[in-house]
């Protein structure tokens, strides 16, 4: 049983159409065609819109260790408010514990090294993350296009790689069972080699996210 800032991936299969990565170290699910061409379509020029260099939260003294750049889509745009309901209400999350979603753009040899989406505890910018709205949860990640080349997902430590697929999403779970952070969920946005490669990103967390407080 889960609460309105959680699920599983029991709960996500059992919708149908959903497939289980089969490693019981992991909650990690794909999901084919949950957008249609046509709706990653329209995301895509907001993305190119609004773009900027991405970052990281703890710096590592790699300057290229995440090369992409980043979009946060204005969630006043109904069209966006759409998208982002469709995510909440296949994850069964209330929208309240979703931070907005993110647009990301890779162009030729951009990537983001191997990285977790959860927040580091033992991180110098562990407070300033988290100390509002706690922990990342769950990601959903949806894949807008597919490049001509590379742009694969490698989840690291099981060495295996989804290749991208225009309304594919990616979801898994940050943590383990017992509510720690899970180092399996390890994963390397790869290079592209040819052509640009967008996709957009949910993030949910523990507790409320400030933009949707009252």
């Amino acid at each position: 049983m889960t609460g309105a800032n959680d699920t599983t991936a029991d709960y996500l299969v059992a919708l149908g159409k959903v497939q289980r990565f089969p490693r019981k170290e992991i909650e990690l699910c794909i999901v084919k065609n949950f957008l249609s061409p046509v709706e990653c379509s329209k995301l895509v020029p907001l993305i190119d819109d609004r773009r900027r260099p991405s970052t990281i939260a703890d710096p590592n003294g790699d300057d290229y260790f995440r090369t992409s750049e980043t979009c946060d889509l204005d969630h006043d745009d109904s069209f966006v408010a759409e998208i982002d309901a469709k995510i909440c209400s296949f994850a069964n999350i209330d929208k309240q514990f979703g931070e907005p979603l993110q647009g990301q753009r890779y162009a030729v040899g951009q990537e983001f090294k191997a990285h977790t989406d959860f927040f580091d505890p033992n991180g110098q910018d562990f407070q300033k993350y988290c100390s509002i709205s706690g922990q990342r949860t769950w990601t959903f990640m949806l894949y807008l296009n597919a490049p001509d080349a590379g742009g694969a997902t490698r989840f690291t430590h099981f060495k295996k790689s989804f290749t991208p697929e225009t309304g594919t999403m990616l979801c898994w779970n940050n943590r383990n069972f017992d509510g720690s952070v899970n180092n399996w969920t390890l994963h390397h946005g790869m290079k592209v080699r040819s052509g640009t490669k967008y996709v957009i990103t949910k993030w949910y967390r523990e507790k409320p996210w400030p933009w949707t407080v009252k």
